[in-house]
Order: C-alpha cells, then structure tokens, then sequence
C-alpha cells in the first residue's frame, strides 16, 4: 500500500470533549486521565501498603518485641503483599503505563471501548477500599496466598478480602479485553506487528495473561467465598474439599501474575534504553518474540511453587525442567539489552540509571529464581526469608524499579514538564543502596533458617534483622523524594517540550502533555521506531514536534 493509499484515513473524533469537571477528570473517557487515575489512585494504595511493611520491620527490629501483636502482624503481611500485587504493582504496570502510553504509541486516538475503560477504573478504588477495610472486620492472615483451610477458619475480614480481589480480577479481565482489541485493530496504518514498539508487544501480552488467567483467579476466589459463606466444601479437607486444589488453581494464575507484573517493566526497559543509548534495540524480534514465550510458558510452571505439597516426582521434575526453561527467553532479554548498552555512547539520565538497577537486581532475582525452581534447593528454602529475599528481588528490584524508569521517562508526556534530574539521582541510589541493604542479607539468614512469616524469631538473628529493618526505613524515606520532586514539577518544574528525551516512538511526535484526541490526523508508519540516524518513520507528523532537544 502507499503513503498515497494510506493517506485515506478518517480524521473524525471518537467520543466528544468532555465539558464538565466531572466529566474531564472524574468520569473520564481519555486513556491518559484515566491512566493518570491510575496512577494515584495506586499511589495513595502504595503508602498503605508502605507503611504496613514499615510496621512490620519495626516489629523485626528485636526477637521479642511488642510493637503488634502476633494476630495483628499476620494480618499487616497479608494485607501488605495483597495490596503490592493487586492494588499497586499490576495497576500500576497495566492500568497507568497501558493506558497513559500504549494508544500514543500505536497512534490511536483512545482505547477501544472507552466507556468500558472508564468501567474498569472505577472498580478499581472499591476493592482497595474493600481490602484495607478488612482490618475492621478481622482481617486475613494467611498471607497474599490465603491458603485453606487456615482462610477459612479467619474472620469476615477474609470474606472482604476474596470481594476486593474479584473485583480487582474483573477490571483486569476487562482491561485486558480492551488492549486486546485495541493493539490488533487500531493501529496507525503502516504500523505492522515487527513495527510495534515493544512496550506495545509487552502490553500485549500482559493483556492476555490477564485476560485468559485471572479467570481462574475468580473461580478459586467465588469458590472460596462460598465455601466461607455458604459451606460448601470446595477446599475443607475436613469435609471431604482439597486445600492442594486452591493451590493448583490460586497458581496457575499467580505465576502469569508475576509476569504480568514485570512484562511490562520490560516493555518500558525496551524504550528507554535506545532512547539514551541512542541506537537500535540489538535483537528487536528476539525481545518481541520472547514475551511471547514467555507469556505461554508462564502457564506450564505454576506447581513450582507447590515442590512442599506431596506432588509425585516425576510431577515435580517436570516443573523444575520447564521452570528452568523460561528463563532462556528472559535471558535472551537480558544480553540483548547488554548488547544495546555495548559500545554506545549513553546519556547516563535518572530513566537509564533505574534501568540499570533494574537489570541488576532483577537479574539477581532471576539467578536465584534458578536456584529455588530445583526441587531439593526448594524443598530446602521454601518457608525461609530466602523466599523473600527472591520475590522482592524479582517484584521489587524488577518491577519496582521498571516503574521509576517510566514514571521518569514519561513524566513529561504526562505533565508537560521535567522532574530534577539532581533529585531523581539522589533518589536512585538511595533507593538502589537501601533495597540491596534491605532484602540482600536476607538471602543469608534464609539460608540458615530463619522462617518467613513469623513476628518473633530466634535471636541469633536479631543483629541481621535489626540491620534490615533500618535499612527498610531507609528504603521508605527514599520515595519521599520522589514525592517532593513530583510536586516540586507541578510548580517549578522546566517546560519539557514535546520531545526533551530525544525518543523516536510515536508518543513524543505530538506536543506534550498530550492533547485530548491525540493526533489532529492519524499518523502514517514507514519503518520501525528504533532507528536512531535516519529520518524519522512518519508521515502526517508536524516536524516541528518531531525535533530532538538537547536535555
């Protein structure tokens, strides 16, 4: 087809402005208010879920302290870890990034049913509401897993729980619904599946994880209410249920979870380091194809985390050998992003510097990852902080990490103006210094024994902990930087302009923050985004938008 032939492209608006407050910025039907809703709204979940993790190190910080009882602490876990995967990390990858950036990026003017992401949104603060909530009710103590029959045994504030993450289940089986939609049928013409930006293809993706996983979280949610509220014995080994089959249904969706809480993190990884290495991604097709990979293998390993539960053998090796094997394609990731970094000329600016922690930390976690997927190893670990350490090396040293990188490298596409770089450093690297701090040593006092989930230990480790928990402290005054360097933007902030990082992807060819339709005509796509050197790959782009400032 030619430029000509693609020229023919409607130039209409979707949906009308919205000429009310409530309308704009309440009710919103734009993929970026609604993104930025996102974004606070797992903010103000974050802090919650921060200060729980707080309370909990401050119980730590001695072998026999008081600071919360023993009920009370099972509880502040619970709630913690439910809220960082449900309220916070997926919200945040899905809901915010999907949808402030992944339209701009294939050069649509919204999401394809906007009234349906308006939908999801929406369900989105009751459930938090829900889950924090449950604290006046009792509430759950078995941890973000809420393994029967101990969940059954718990309070109404259990009930409350299977409520909020239902819900939390049906917007992310929406939202997924909607991406889906939206990457295969509205993408600027020219816009091939081998010209997509590769946060698009993680979004992809993660939309449909969401989409085909999460249903299987929901049966195992409905399941358990029931059982709770009516007594019908789904899981109550006493009554003839089966507490392994919450865990064979709880997993299989649990571990897609864990990538769709990284895929997109690797996604915004992709973007940013062509932008500041200013060259191509080395092994486009490599990255594009092996989130796809990883999407389907991600349903093949779940009973790893079942190694403790008295599955046969020969179960458990075929679980290890494919646990092993998703990590070639997350490797391939890897030495193709090493690759991008090798021999370029790198703007080292705070979006790159989270990336680079990102690569470090999560690529640890990933090599420990190895180590627990071996049975014996597992079997070993399983109920230590070692485990911990793991899982918040890959969720928080990945995700966590990956989120920063983007908040920093988009914050100007969504405000219109720049963070200080001089700030975001110092926010780097106490963060980076005080999350290895933190969560570092416990891969040792795992390794002699020290049990996860217990809010009083044997004092042999009471110097470790104590190191630990200020550390953690630390690592919560760390975000506060961030928060000024936020507000301090919204008045002072420098004008970032359309294009202050020099990226080539369709986002940063229209002015910023990004007006309410997107693109005033739909752009025509020539060739892929990463080909720093050459003329840009657009047609119907204003070149005046499409300059590449010095910042």
């Amino acid at each position: 087809m030619s430029v000509a032939d693609l020229g023919h492209v409607r130039t209409g608006h979707i949906h009308p402005p919205p000429d009310t407050f409530v309308k704009k910025y309440v009710f919103s039907l734009d993929h970026k208010v609604i993104g930025v809703q996102y974004f606070i709204t797992s903010g103000l979940f974050f802090v919650l879920a921060g200060l729980l993790a707080e309370l909990m190190r401050a119980q730590l910080t001695g072998p026999n302290n008081h600071v919360l009882s023993v009920a009370t602490y099972n509880e502040a876990f619970s709630v913690h870890g439910s809220a960082m995967v449900w309220l916070v990390t997926i919200p945040v990858l899905t809901g915010a990034f999907g949808n402030l950036i992944m339209p701009l990026q294939i050069g649509a003017r919204d999401v394809a049913f906007p009234w349906l992401n308006m939908v999801s949104f929406w369900m989105f603060p009751p459930a938090g509401i829900l889950l924090f909530g449950s604290f006046l009710f009792g509430a759950p103590q078995a941890g973000w897993t809420e393994y029967p029959p101990i969940s059954l045994q718990m309070p109404f504030g259990t009930s409350m729980w299977c409520m909020a993450i239902f819900l939390i289940g049906v917007s992310s089986t929406i939202t997924g619904i909607n991406f889906l939609v939206t990457i295969v049928k509205m993408r600027a013409p020219g816009m091939t599946w081998t010209r997509m930006p590769l946060f698009v293809w993680a979004t992809g993706v993660t939309a449909f994880l969401s989409f085909i996983a999460t249903a299987n979280l929901s049966a195992a949610l409905a399941g358990l209410f029931i059982e709770r509220t009516f007594g019908v014995p789904f899981y109550d080994p006493a009554k003839g249920g089966s507490p392994v089959l919450w865990q064979h249904v709880f997993w299989f969706y649990s571990h897609p979870a864990v990538y769709i809480m990284i895929l997109p993190a690797f996604g915004i990884v992709s973007e940013v380091l062509p932008t500041f290495c200013r060259r191509p991604i080395f092994g486009y097709k490599a990255i594009a194809y092996s989130s796809v990979s990883i999407g389907l293998l991600s349903f093949m390993v779940w009973a790893h985390h079942m190694f403790t539960s008295g599955l046969q053998h020969w179960e458990q090796f075929a679980f290890m050998a494919l646990t092993m094997l998703i990590a070639i394609p997350t490797g391939i990731k890897i030495f193709s992003w090493l690759a991008t970094m090798w021999g370029a000329k790198i703007h080292l600016c705070s979006p790159l510097l989270f990336v680079l922690g990102f690569l470090s930390t999560f690529t640890f976690g990933g090599i420990t990852g190895v180590l627990l997927a071996s049975v014996p190893v597992d079997i070993h670990e399983h109920a230590t902080y070692f485990v911990v350490a793991h899982l918040h090396y890959v969720l928080f040293g990945g995700s966590m990490f990956g989120i920063f990188a983007g908040l920093y490298y988009w914050w100007p596409k969504m405000t219109g103006r720049l963070l200080d770089e001089r700030l975001a450093k110092l926010h780097f690297w106490l963060m980076f210094i005080s999350f290895n701090a933190t969560f570092l040593p416990m891969h040792w006092i795992g390794l002699h024994g020290m049990p996860r989930r217990v809010a009083t230990y044997d004092p042999i480790y009471a110097s470790t902990n104590l190191f630990v928990s200020i550390s953690a402290f630390v690592l919560g005054l760390s975000f506060l930087i961030f928060a000024y360097n936020a507000l301090r933007s919204a008045k002072q902030g420098e004008v970032a302009g359309p294009n202050p990082w020099g990226g080539r992807t369709l986002e940063w060819m229209i002015s910023s923050p990004a007006p309410y339709y997107n693109f005033d005509e739909i752009p025509i796509v020539l060739s892929g985004p990463y080909d720093y050197g050459k003329p840009l790959p657009y047609a119907n782009i204003k070149p005046e938008l499409a300059t590449v400032p010095t910042h």
